[in-house]
C-alpha cells in the first residue's frame, strides 16, 4: 500500500510536533512526505500524479482558527479542480482511503459538548471530510495529535506507534489487522539486527505468534458459544 503524506506548516523547522511526525513516518514501507510550503510552484499534473499512486492520502497539519494553513487551502485549489475530483463523472479519487492528521496545543478534552471549543474535532472538520465524501473515497477516522510538547516519554513513543499504524496499516483498525501490522514490523525489525540479537529477538517474535494463535482459538470458542446461545433463542 502506499500513502501520500501531505503536509502544510508554515514554520515546519521550528516545529517539534512536525520533526518527531517526520522521523516516525521515515522507516515506513511505501509512504511519501509531501510538504506543500516547501513547493517552488504547484505543477498541477506532478501532483495528480502523486495522489493517483497513492491507495491512502493523508492531510496533516496544525489547528489554524478552526481549519488548516493557507497553504493547504491553496494547495487544494489549485490541485483538487472539479475536472479531476469528479467532473464527467471521472473520480480520479474513487476508493482511495482518506485520512485526517490534525495538531494542536489544545487539549483534546476542550473539543467536545461543555468544553471550551462546545464542539468535537469530527465537527470541525466537517469541509474536508465532505470533500473526500464527494470524491467518492474512504473516510477515516481522525488522527489528533494534542499538546505534544507536554507528552511523556512513554506517552510519545505510543504516540509513534500509533501514527506509524495509521499511515499505513490495513483499513479499518481491527484486532486481526493489527496483529498483522505489529507481527510485518516486528519480523522488518528482527531483520536488521546482528546475528547474536537476531537470535533473541526471533523469540519474542515467536511468542508474539503464538500469542495470536491464543487469541485466535480463544475468539473460535467464543463464536461457538455465540452460536449455541443464538441455536438455543430460535
Amino acid at each position: 500500500m502506499k500513502t501520500l503524506i501531505v503536509v502544510s506548516h508554515p514554520e515546519i523547522n521550528n516545529s517539534q510536533t512536525e520533526e518527531f511526525l517526520q522521523q516516525a513516518a521515515k522507516p515506513m514501507e511505501d509512504v511519501t512526505w509531501h510538504h506543500v510550503e516547501s513547493l517552488e510552484k504547484i505543477d498541477v499534473d506532478a501532483e495528480h500524479k502523486l495522489l493517483k499512486q497513492a491507495d491512502r492520502i493523508i492531510f496533516q497539519f496544525p489547528l489554524y482558527w478552526y481549519s488548516a494553513p493557507a497553504g493547504l487551502k491553496h494547495w487544494i485549489d489549485t490541485v483538487m479542480g472539479r475536472n479531476f475530483v469528479y467532473g464527467d463523472e471521472q473520480y480520479n479519487l474513487e476508493d482511495k482511503e482518506f485520512g485526517l492528521v490534525v495538531t494542536t496545543g489544545m487539549p483534546l478534552k476542550d473539543f467536545q459538548v461543555g468544553g471550551t471549543e462546545g464542539m468535537s474535532l469530527d465537527q470541525i472538520m466537517t469541509p474536508y471530510r465532505a470533500f473526500a465524501k464527494r470524491a467518492k473515497m474512504i473516510i477515516m477516522p481522525i488522527f489528533t495529535v494534542a499538546q505534544f510538547w507536554y507528552q511523556t516519554e512513554p506517552q510519545q513513543m505510543k504516540l509513534l506507534i500509533d501514527y506509524q499504524r495509521y499511515i499505513n496499516q490495513k483499513y479499518p483498525d481491527s484486532l486481526n489487522n493489527r496483529q498483522d501490522w505489529f507481527e510485518h514490523e516486528l519480523t522488518k525489525f528482527v531483520s536488521r539486527l546482528s546475528d547474536e540479537d537476531e537470535r533473541n529477538a526471533n523469540l519474542v517474535l515467536e511468542t508474539f505468534r503464538e500469542q495470536i494463535e491464543d487469541l485466535d482459538q480463544l475468539n473460535d470458542t467464543l463464536k461457538m458459544i455465540k452460536k449455541g446461545e443464538d441455536d438455543n433463542l430460535e
